[in-house]
């Protein structure tokens, strides 16, 4: 069969470079606004299930290299690759919900925020992620650290089964039964992938009806001791209170009370079912002893899942340029922080930070089995190179890169959901065990022999 007869099977949307539309599609295929300067020769984009098997079909006969998107959030680009077909998968969007079984079939483009407010409505939830523009297919192929996952688990520990399409164009139904690599990789192995899920099925969860929220706001000179009171406070809140660290510069979005000099911002929320209870899961935040004042406080605040979206929309927001990475390690919170305030301090952008989760995955050490994603370290940091300029791209692409440096000393691994995958090529590599890096290898080698699927950026 002609490539002409192959595209005219294709229900969605197929554009050559070259085509008029073809840039704009490009660059919507990243909701960062920074595109690397990489061109698929096609772009496709899926209308239905069946064009996956034809969009597959047609990068076979045509001796192309398939990459996917579902959502568009890597901060690298993992999507776009030079050569090649782009599947875009977010117009696969529609969700199955029941209620009786507290389960759930969702698409791979749906859109976190979205299903989290259907969900509501029916008294249930999901550990979608914290950016409310997420979609939930390459969230939960990567792992998926979101809401409330220190009682829930990572997103991906709630997959109970997904539907594949091979490289061969086999449609497969994979749990821990059946295809049990398939799924295992699907839980975790992020931009990797060597298949294209077109489906989900996830397990769902009562929806907390009380969540309740405590901020401190301290000058960054007083990271050291903040780091240590807060960790200290940590062990001691329950597991469902998430917990974490902001450094900011002066002109960062979503820092309470602002503007101020740089910050480091502890932020602790309770998912419960009732105020009082939420009041009792922060109260070991209650008081501070720290003799350094906050700059702000905020004690056992009445929130919402709408509201921390807002929240979270201040502090990532659209049209603008980002630049990510991210670290395991097993030092403190207190060492890691201190490095990076420095880093903070010379960002050459304001609206620079880092987020720094603690104790971002369940302590149920049984959600953490059979699958791919990998925990490889105690403390978890995020740095994030945020601004506006085009000019200013290399200035800001380097500030990560120097940050990164030299916390390296400390580093055990990383996240393949936001690592910069193009900054070294061992990235990939050290975002998994060597025994998971292994497994995945024999995997890919299994299911996509002839190499169809891109592998990882600089892999």
């Amino acid at each position: 069969m002609s490539e002409q007869n192959r595209r005219s099977r294709i229900e969605g949307a197929v554009l050559r470079r070259g085509d008029a539309d073809y840039e704009t599609a490009r660059a919507r295929a990243l909701w960062n606004e920074l595109k690397p300067d990489r061109y698929p020769d096609l772009i496709v984009r899926a209308a239905c299930e069946r064009d996956v098997q034809e969009v597959l079909k047609l990068a076979v006969s045509s001796g192309l290299r398939l990459a996917v998107r579902a959502g568009g959030h890597s901060w690298c680009g993992s999507p776009l690759r030079d050569g090649g077909v782009l599947l875009d998968l977010s117009g696969l969007n529609q969700w199955e919900i029941d209620a009786d079984s507290a389960t759930a079939t969702v698409q791979p483009g749906v859109i976190g925020s979205r299903f989290a407010k259907e969900l509501a409505r029916r008294d249930l939830a999901f550990p979608a992620g914290h950016c409310p523009s997420v979609a939930l297919g390459g969230y939960l192929l990567s792992g998926g650290l979101g809401w409330n996952s220190g009682l829930w688990g990572v997103g991906c520990a709630s997959v109970l089964e997904i539907t594949a399409v091979t490289a061969d164009g086999e449609v497969l139904r994979c749990t821990e039964e059946e295809h049990p690599g398939l799924f295992w990789a699907a839980r975790g192995a992020g931009p990797g992938f060597f298949a294209v899920v077109t489906g989900f099925r996830l397990r769902l969860r009562p929806r907390p009806t009380a969540l309740a929220a405590t901020s401190y706001v301290f000058p960054l000179t007083a990271v050291g001791p903040v780091a240590d009171w807060a960790t200290g406070a940590a062990r001691e809140l329950p597991a469902n209170v998430e917990q974490s660290f902001l450094l900011a510069a002066e002109n960062a979005s979503g820092v309470p009370d602002g503007p101020w000099p740089e910050v480091v911002v502890v932020t602790a929320t309770a998912f419960a079912n009732s105020h009082t209870e939420a009041v009792d899961a922060l109260r070991p935040l209650r008081s501070c002893p720290l003799s350094e004042r906050p700059l702000s406080r905020r004690l056992d605040e009445p929130t919402s899942l709408s509201v921390l979206y807002d929240a979270n929309l201040d502090l990532w927001p659209e049209k603008h340029r980002y630049a990510a990475d991210t670290l395991w390690s097993h030092e403190g919170y207190a060492s890691l922080l201190a490095t990076l305030c420095d880093a903070v301090a010379r960002a050459p952008s304001g609206k620079s930070f880092v987020l720094a989760p603690v104790s971002p995955v369940s302590r149920e050490d049984e959600l953490l089995r059979n699958m791919a994603f990998s925990v490889l370290g105690e403390s978890y940091v995020v740095p994030y190179a945020v601004w506006t300029d085009p000019a200013h791209d290399d200035v800001n692409v380097h500030w990560l890169r120097d940050a990164m440096r030299a916390m390296e000393p400390f580093g055990t691994g990383h996240y393949i959901a936001e690592a910069d995958l193009t900054a070294d090529p061992s990235r990939a590599r050290q975002s998994f065990t060597t025994a998971d890096w292994q497994r995945l290898r024999s995997l890919r080698a299994e299911y996509d022999p002839q190499g169809l699927f891109f592998s990882y950026l600089s892999a």
